[in-house]
């Protein structure tokens, strides 16, 4: 049976909040009374964040890759902490897309060092002080690519598949304590992640640039990051382990259930016509 716990006016931790969903958490959750440490490598996106927050906040330029830097963190946001910390949201993370064949190790290494290393680091750095307060959970963002295998995406699915892996194999060693670790799988939420990505070609061979590649996927994500965000907050209250978010995010969870083989069949004939759909709205 689930847990329900409160976060909400506790101390909450953020990673990858100068944009997207980790911003949209801070917002909602300094609305909620807690009090916010945020970090994001972008420290001119993680100004504008602070400066959109109700209450106290605690924010520093941060690369996530930085295991010394999230201990520092870590033991700074322990010492300034007015509240005991609820949450820490280890929500940083970055695209790349390409075929295997075609893949640049360089690449798939500079992902694989936030997307998965970066949550590891934040949660070691972190999970210390909630187990000396024996309360509070570590949420980690995996993705629908952590439940699903897809094409041209070897390196973020692999990157998110062990953050799911991880994140499940810590909850089963906190289990009988006051903490506890949550995976978070969103669908296509209308981020910057696409239009942040290293690209350097179509990986499926159409010829888009890195712009129409961007615009594509903002046309065809279904989840706001304020919704995210709010699916989040109540499924970390809830005291859920694995959050769905977003109407496709459960999509993925059933196909993958139902047809762990042959999914990808399914979804090629949906993403199909989403893609004609949101070519019929381009002007």
């Amino acid at each position: 049976m689930s847990k329900r716990r409160t976060i909400s006016g506790r101390t909450i931790v953020i990673s990858g909040a100068a944009s997207g969903i980790g911003r949209a958490l801070a917002q909602r959750l300094s609305a909620h009374s807690c009090p916010v440490a945020i970090s994001d490598v972008d420290e001119g996106g993680l100004k504008e964040t602070e400066a959109g927050l109700r209450g106290p906040v605690l924010a520093r330029v941060l690369d996530v890759r930085d295991a010394d830097a999230q201990r520092d963190f870590a033991a700074e946001v322990a010492d300034w902490a007015p509240q005991p910390i609820g949450a820490v949201f280890n929500n940083a993370g970055v695209a790349v897309s390409s075929s295997v064949l075609d893949s640049v190790p360089e690449d798939d290494n500079w992902l694989w060092d936030i997307n998965f290393h970066g949550v590891v680091n934040g949660t070691r750095a972190f999970l210390p002080v909630l187990v000396k307060q024996d309360e509070g959970a570590i949420v980690n963002t995996s993705s629908v690519f952590g439940l699903v295998g897809m094409p041209n995406q070897s390196a973020y699915c692999s990157a998110k598949f062990a953050v799911r892996g991880f994140t499940d194999s810590l909850r089963q060693e906190l289990r009988g304590t006051g903490v506890t670790a949550i995976n978070v799988h969103p669908g296509g939420i209308n981020t910057n992640i696409v239009r942040n990505a290293r690209f350097r070609r179509d990986p499926e061979g159409r010829g888009r640039s890195h712009e129409q590649m961007a615009d594509e996927f903002a046309a065809i994500t279904m989840t706001q990051p304020g919704k995210a965000a709010e699916i989040i907050h109540r499924g970390v209250e809830a005291g859920k382990a694995r959050i769905l978010v977003g109407p496709d995010a459960y999509v993925f969870d059933a196909l993958a259930r139902i047809a762990p083989t042959r999914y990808y069949d399914v979804m090629s004939m949906a993403m199909t016509r989403l893609r004609r759909r949101a070519a019929a709205a381009t002007p």
